[in-house]
């Protein structure tokens, strides 16, 4: 059931719609608002656009690596599995 959440993202307020949990959108628009906040204020008088700008450039930093992580746990996942199903084969034999 779809619900509306009305959050505050670096001092701006915005309407949103949660498909599933309310509580989980607003903690992301938090962690979003302290991580804007943050960049904003380590970089001093820039624009709200920049720290957008290098928020979503943080964000994406993380999210890739992330992806790096899983693609080389899949990897060792994969190969384990291989390694495994040889084992059962000989033990099978």
């Amino acid at each position: 059931m779809a619900k509306t959440v009305r959050v505050t993202i670096f001092n701006q307020s915005y309407s949103l719609v949660a498909a599933e949990d309310a509580g989980e959108l607003e903690a992301l628009a938090h962690s979003v608002d302290e991580l804007m906040t943050d960049i904003a204020q380590r970089a001093g008088n820039i624009d709200a656009n920049r720290v957008a700008v290098l928020a979503c450039l943080h964000l994406a930093d993380r999210l890739h690596s992330i992806e790096r992580q899983l693609a080389e746990l899949q990897s060792r996942v994969d190969h384990k599995t291989r390694q495994f199903s040889v084992l059962l084969d000989k033990a099978i034999e």
